[in-house]
């Protein structure tokens, strides 16, 4: 196969588990997370964690626990391949409305993800990731408003299976691995 139709083939699938990285992680889905990751890869969270990412998986659970929405979104990739290992800066927005023993708060965070990337048994994973942010907006309390009545009636992302998407696709198969 051409070199280059290898590279774009790479990239894509490349392309593909970061986008997969941020849908599991707004939906709380750790099995579908641990998926993405080869068992000895590291994740490094800043202060949230540092080590094996499998272990930082085992934790989300309890750092997620008050966060009542997750909303990632990836803008700019770049991605460099070598072979089967590849290296990617990908900005990303991530939004979070988190509980307090007080009212909700939001954290709207500009930032990016150091990754680093293998295929393995012809499968692309992550085999390491840091997060770096670059700025960050804090509204205490939250000004999200879900029940404004320019949003009533419509389906409202959730974390978990209960959100609308485990129900509507048919081909993600989300929950079924």
């Amino acid at each position: 196969m051409d070199a280059r139709l290898q590279a774009l083939l790479d990239k894509q699938a490349i392309t593909d588990l970061v986008y997969a990285y941020c849908s599991a992680s707004d939906r709380h889905d750790h099995a579908r997370l641990r998926a993405l990751y080869h068992p000895d890869a590291t994740d490094d969270h800043g202060g949230f964690f540092k080590g094996l990412a499998s272990e930082f998986i085992d934790r989300l659970p309890e750092i997620q626990a008050p966060m009542e929405i997750l909303h990632h979104n990836i803008t700019n990739l770049n991605i460099a391949l070598d072979g089967d290992y590849a290296e990617g800066e990908i900005y990303v927005l991530a939004f979070h409305r988190i509980r307090t023993d007080a009212e909700p708060m939001d954290l709207l965070i500009g930032g990016r993800y150091f990754d680093r990337y293998e295929k393995r048994d012809g499968i692309w994973k992550f085999s390491a990731k840091a997060v770096v942010a670059d700025w960050a907006t804090v509204n205490s309390p939250s000004t999200v408003q879900l029940d404004h009545p320019l949003v009533q009636g419509s389906h409202i992302g959730k974390p978990g299976p209960d959100d609308p998407s485990y129900e509507f696709f048919r081909l993600f198969k989300w929950g079924q691995r």
